[in-house]
């Protein structure tokens, strides 16, 4: 269910039933039976990257505020996580992420203040400066990575109670749960009257203002709870996944890479947000996999990257020009489709031409 339905609708039985089926598989069947590859590899750093782009489609999809800068915001979340365990050992690590993330959301709604006059291209214009200050802000001054020359950090080990998250299924776990308490919030958060305040913002911003939206505060919300989700998601990156960070990995290529992510998967859809992440981190190995099936060794690294470029770059434009609502629209449709085929089987059952 997406922020748009009414809260208070009840779930049809079927995808109740597919709720609960996802929820014994993430949870329990992958941590006892998914190998370490998967887990590592695969499914930690989707959960990272979907919420990523759960945040950037807050900002973006819901408000309708254009940011370049999400992986500003992610290299905040996870150098604040970084030096509040290391000055501050005493913090429990979830009070850690969640302070983690409010640094991110004061940094985003400093950085949100131009949208207050610039709209559009401007506006993503002047987000790059997020971007660039940031990272230039960590290469800089050494403090942030306890003085390592290049600004290298490794990731504390994951403990919660006395209970270690150190293996693959544990961090993968501990990301499952992070991702999954914070959507929901933010699906709660959506459903309320401040998500119909940043749709009315969205879809006209003197028609919000003359009803009585709060253009300010509303603006700066979206920029504060955009860049909370993407600052936690940035813990997840480092401390879950990668483990050893450095300024280098924030760059913009990885804020494109989340923007595209919610072109693809589907613009104001929490849905969406999560086919995207799946499909740019499914697509690379699909793609490598099949590459060198058909090519051998002339498919390197760099053809690789090449092509993931290329074939990312032409689904971008066929989605904006043919389905702007990227691949939920297209699940949307096939599940539609399917309801339809099925309540015809159950209109007009199957004739039984077998003779005794």
């Amino acid at each position: 269910m997406d922020a748009t339905s009414n809260p208070r609708q009840t779930l049809p039985v079927i995808d109740r039933i597919l709720i609960g089926i996802g929820a014994v598989i993430t949870f329990g069947v992958i941590p006892l039976a998914g190998s370490d590859y998967l887990m590592d590899a695969v499914l930690t750093p989707f959960l990272a990257l979907a919420l990523a782009a759960v945040g950037l489609n807050v900002l973006t999809g819901y408000a309708g505020q254009v940011s370049l800068g999400s992986a500003a915001f992610l290299a905040v979340g996870a150098y604040a996580a970084y030096n509040l365990h290391l000055r501050l050992p005493e913090l429990p690590l979830l009070l850690d992420l969640v302070l983690a993330g409010l640094v991110a959301a004061a940094i985003g709604i400093v950085f949100g203040l131009p949208s207050l006059r610039l709209r559009g291209f401007y506006l993503a214009v002047s987000t790059l400066a997020a971007q660039f200050f940031v990272q230039w802000a960590l290469t800089k001054f050494g403090w942030f990575s306890n003085d390592n020359p290049s600004g290298v950090i490794d990731a504390p080990a994951l403990t919660i109670a006395g209970y270690s998250f150190t293996s693959a299924a544990g961090r993968y776990l501990f990301s499952l749960a992070v991702v999954t308490v914070a959507t929901i919030l933010t699906l709660l958060l959506l459903q309320s009257q401040t998500g119909r305040n940043f749709i009315a913002v969205r879809d006209h911003e003197i028609a919000a203002k003359v009803i009585g939206v709060p253009l300010l505060r509303t603006k700066l919300l979206a920029f504060g709870v955009s860049s909370f989700l993407i600052g936690v998601a940035g813990v997840l990156w480092a401390f879950a996944y990668l483990r050893t960070v450095e300024p280098a990995g924030f760059n913009l290529d990885r804020s494109f890479q989340i923007l595209f992510i919610i072109i693809i998967g589907g613009l104001a859809s929490l849905r969406g947000a999560f086919l995207g992440a799946a499909f740019i981190v499914v697509f690379p190995l699909i793609l490598s996999r099949l590459g060198a099936a058909l090519l051998g060794g002339v498919f390197d690294s760099g053809v690789l990257e090449m092509s993931q470029r290329i074939v990312i770059g032409a689904l971008i434009i066929a989605f904006l020009i043919a389905e702007p609502r990227g691949l939920i629209a297209l699940w949307d449709r096939f599940r539609a489709a399917s309801a339809a085929w099925t309540g015809l089987r159950k209109t007009f059952p199957a004739t039984d031409t077998s003779r005794s």
